[in-house]
């Protein structure tokens, strides 16, 4: 009866609406969930390259950053609306354009990681006979992780708030719950909702932290020994 009364009374705590509509807040999660590490994965697979693109070829460094900085302010419904033509309305055109997004600080991070990487690093390498490929994979990605992970962290956090606004066109995960309470000013659902994408962003972040750690154990000895 209690848990009825906050329904009726459109708490913004209601235990009641958890209960029922768990389904619903399951596969609401599961979708935000997937755009988020669809969209992260091919940004770290497009910003790679670019980077490297960046930091080979530098009159190629200002296009770059121009570009994917000039991308990251074109508003959410613009892009989407760019994007439909070409995918239709599907999740699509929200993984595309949260991938353009994210571009904007991995790509930075990316060449600030290589460009921070120690020119006697590159040197000892070669003269141990490293080619460009297992100079790049073994040596310089290795010491350039810490910023690598930092722009994937902080990307990773941003695209699970910016999922939401794929509610526009009705591929936003959570963000399809908190644009319907709002509409219908359902205190709960868009609490609700709204918490759990929180929750999901301080838990990628940690995860993330984690990983960074085990992909550079070398910066935690240097640390304990300092």
């Amino acid at each position: 009866m209690a848990g009825q009364d906050c329904l009726a009374a459109n708490e913004w705590i209601c235990g009641e609406f958890v209960r029922t509509r768990s389904q619903e807040l399951v596969d609401a999660s599961v979708e935000h969930l997937w755009i988020t590490a669809a969209s992260v994965a091919a940004g770290v697979l497009l910003a790679l390259p670019l980077a490297l693109l960046a930091r080979r070829w530098r009159a190629a460094a200002t296009p770059v950053l121009g570009v994917t900085t000039v991308l990251y302010t074109i508003p959410s419904l613009a892009l989407f609306s760019l994007l439909v033509p070409v995918f239709g309305i599907s999740a699509s055109v929200v993984v595309t354009g949260l991938t353009l997004y994210s571009l904007t600080i991995l790509v930075r991070n990316f060449l600030a990681g290589l460009d921070a990487v120690p020119e006697d690093a590159r040197e000892a390498a070669r003269g141990m006979g490293y080619g460009p490929i297992r100079l790049l994979w073994e040596v310089e990605l290795p010491l350039a992780m810490p910023a690598v992970m930092a722009g994937v962290r902080i990307a990773t956090v941003a695209t699970v708030s910016l999922t939401t606004v794929g509610s526009i066109i009705g591929y936003g995960g959570l963000g399809n719950l908190i644009k319907e309470g709002m509409q219908s000013f359902f205190k709960a659902e868009v609490l609700t909702a709204s918490v759990i994408c929180v929750v999901f962003a301080l838990v990628a972040d940690l995860l993330l932290l984690g990983v960074q750690r085990l992909l550079t154990p070398w910066a935690r000895a240097a640390k304990a020994a300092g």
